[in-house]
């Protein structure tokens, strides 16, 4: 099988894992070049190692490649501002695609479980970040048995897993975040909080998922959400339910207040999650990059597969 050539902008700690995953473990794609902007970068100098082609100039310097000619899936994994100048850059391409492991979403939102179908044929799509990866599948399982009225999610990771990128990028986080829930999970109103822990030793990525639904057979959402679960874990194997779910009737007689619907009753669902990551370049508990760069992997096979390029 030839394998399609992509490339990847941002030389830190996703883009570097991205790199491993796809020479590892990608049938179907074939590392071409990383690019960075620090010619004296750990994620260069590992990619030259692995005998990858590298840049340090940005997307200019990769435009300028011979090898550019050849790539035809190019990952963003620089910060919200970067991508929007990487995209002008690259629209001018017609065939090429970008994922955008930023939260800049430019492109339609993408969760590869939840949506992927809808958004095949574009040329850039967003992966909303790492709590929306997380728990948006979640909400989702639940929006196809009873309709969800509120999704609201935390995601807890360790404060060591966030680097200069996540932490410039805490309020696009939260807002690129609530967005997704709304537009990809199904929910009326979303909301979206991150906690960075600084426990030591450094804890693995926790998520907490609550909807507030109409009423609905509760086997069907637990049935639901479990064959979610297992749609994620076939390309994160570290996703699992940390504790059964649980649920909680509110009546009629006491609705609770959500700003922007106003009072609502109905069944409450609480689902915890953890994300312990595959440990291919981030340490184990860094399940919030992990589960990023595998989203994206896998996001990018699908669109080697149904022949959009």
């Amino acid at each position: 099988m030839t394998k399609t050539k992509v490339a990847i902008i941002g030389s830190g700690n996703i883009g570097t894992d991205l790199m491993i995953k796809i020479i590892r473990l990608s049938e179907s794609l074939e590392m071409s070049v990383l690019v960075g902007i620090d010619p004296d970068s750990d994620g260069l100098a590992l990619a030259k190692r692995m005998n990858v082609r590298t840049c340090h100039e940005g997307i200019d310097g990769l435009i300028e490649m011979p090898e550019w000619e050849e790539i035809k899936i190019i990952f963003d994994a620089t910060s919200a501002k970067a991508h929007h100048y990487n995209w002008q850059k690259i629209q001018t391409f017609p065939d090429k695609k970008m994922i955008d492991l930023t939260p800049a979403a430019i492109g339609p939102y993408l969760v590869p479980p939840v949506n992927f179908s809808d958004n095949m044929d574009v040329s850039n799509v967003n992966m909303v970040t790492c709590g929306g990866q997380a728990t948006i599948p979640i909400v989702a399982a639940i929006n196809r048995i009873a309709k969800v009225h509120y999704g609201e999610i935390v995601a807890s990771i360790a404060s060591k897993s966030a680097g200069p990128g996540t932490r410039a990028n805490i309020d696009e986080f939260t807002e690129t975040t609530a967005q997704a829930i709304e537009k990809v999970g199904g929910a009326e109103k979303g909301k979206a909080i991150i906690v960075l822990n600084p426990a030591e030793p450094p804890m693995v990525m926790r998520d907490t998922v609550f909807t507030l639904s109409e009423n609905a057979d509760r086997d069907k959402i637990r049935e639901s959400i479990a064959n979610m679960v297992s749609e994620v874990q076939k390309y994160v194997p570290g996703y699992q339910l940390h504790q059964e779910v649980q649920f909680d009737e509110i009546s009629a007689s006491a609705p609770v207040f959500i700003e922007g619907l106003g009072l609502r009753s109905g069944l409450k669902t609480t689902v915890l999650l953890k994300v312990v990551g595959a440990g291919h370049y981030l340490p184990a508990y860094a399940g919030n990059l992990d589960i990023m760069t595998s989203a994206a992997r896998a996001t990018a096979e699908r669109i080697v597969k149904t022949n959009t390029i």
